[in-house]
């Protein structure tokens, strides 16, 4: 029955569910990869915990659409990490031994619970995954990745930093979208990053980085990063978008989520007619609303834009004074005080509207259900794929 038997792949997605305690799986196939294909470990950073966790929601996912018969947004996803993975150096000779490893690491999980039914679901959906990479890999006539240098770097609070590159050649994304970055501090660890403007034909870009408590990458950018450096894009992933003929948008930022949104925000003033923009950019205190002289210049020449800032707490620490000073002149809506869910859904649900959320996991999924429980439309809301 093969990509047909929902029972067999129901068990081989219960296999690799990180909820389920997939870790002894999927480190089983790493470690048998590696073993027959020494030029595969090259690929990867030599910290594989990130990693092994990446690849255990993807398969789950993924595993998960074809158990339920939905095929559009698994070819999708799988044709993209195809494309994707070029900038790693993959070749054909690593899908190969990938296919053969995660075949043979499956077998071994199961053990005597192995039946022909689940040999042959693993072996079509295991086919079907490494197909789809490998085809759309091979079909894909751009350059995997290009390389940039940065130009400027701007502290603009304690744990936020603009860094500005010029690339050596342009890099074409639609306004929203990410791209994976790659920092000579951390060879082979990729960062997901949103460009802050719109695809510069220049060769122009600039991304809004915080950094993350116990994550090395944003660290290291935040505290090392100096002009000359130089650093590495991916190809753009994500579909965050505004329909000009969709009504009227909602947008709810927490940090440098601002970053797509306000990409989003800056293309839009190409044309003269807007639905209206509501933004709510929010941080913990008053000076981590570090855009905001930017968002009151846009807001100020485009009445469809209108902003409300927000902060955990209405005063700021004594450290504020060490950066720049990011109190707009007057114009902007009035700074209100709490937690993002909260002031959002003090308006109202908001179900009229286009809905964007970007930020922090904890603070997207806070503010998704507390939209949600007032009564928001969930196919109304958009957001990027929350990690796992």
């Amino acid at each position: 029955m093969g990509l047909d038997d929902r029972d067999a792949l129901a068990l081989l997605r219960d296999a690799v569910d990180p909820a389920g305690g997939s870790d002894e799986l999927v480190r089983g196939f790493y470690t048998h990869w590696f073993a027959v294909d020494t030029s595969a470990r090259d690929l990867f950073p030599p910290d594989m915990a990130a990693q092994r966790q990446r690849f255990a929601h993807a398969l789950t996912y993924v595993l998960g659409e074809l158990v339920a018969q939905r095929a559009q947004q698994p070819v999708e996803f799988l044709a993209q990490l195809g494309r994707d993975h070029r900038k790693y150096g993959v070749t054909q000779h690593h899908y190969d031994s990938m296919q053969n490893a995660l075949n043979s690491s499956f077998r071994n999980h199961f053990g005597q619970r192995w039946t022909d039914r689940l040999a042959e679901a693993t072996h079509d959906a295991v086919a079907l995954m490494i197909g789809l990479m490998r085809g759309a890999a091979d079909a894909e006539k751009g350059p995997p990745f290009c390389d940039g240098t940065v130009i400027e770097h701007m502290r603009v609070t304690r744990d936020v930093s603009v860094v500005r590159l010029q690339l050596d050649q342009p890099l074409f994304y639609h306004p929203g979208q990410y791209v994976t970055v790659q920092v000579p501090q951390w060879p082979r660890r990729w960062r997901y990053l949103s460009p802050s403007i719109p695809a510069d034909r220049g060769g122009g870009v600039e991304f809004h980085i915080r950094s993350v408590t116990g994550g090395m990458v944003s660290t290291a950018i935040i505290a090392e990063t100096r002009p000359g450096d130089r650093w590495r894009l991916s190809s753009p992933h994500g579909g965050l978008h505004v329909d000009r003929d969709g009504g009227d948008v909602l947008m709810v930022a927490g940090s440098t989520g601002l970053a797509p949104l306000r990409t989003l925000i800056m293309d839009l003033t190409r044309w003269g007619e807007n639905p209206r923009v509501h933004l709510f950019f929010g941080g913990r205190y008053p000076c981590d609303l570090y855009d905001l002289p930017t968002l009151w210049q846009i807001a100020s020449q485009n009445p469809w834009l209108s902003v409300t800032p927000v902060s955990e707490f209405n005063v700021d620490p004594p450290w504020a004074r060490d950066y720049p000073d990011v109190q707009p002149p007057r114009g902007l809506h009035v700074r209100q005080t709490g937690q993002l869910p909260e002031v959002v859904t003090r308006y109202g649900n908001w179900g009229d509207r286009q809905i964007l959320i970007c930020g922090g996991p904890q603070m997207v999924t806070a503010t998704r259900d507390a939209l949600i429980a007032k009564g928001t439309p969930a196919e109304r809301i958009q957001h990027d794929p929350l990690a796992g």
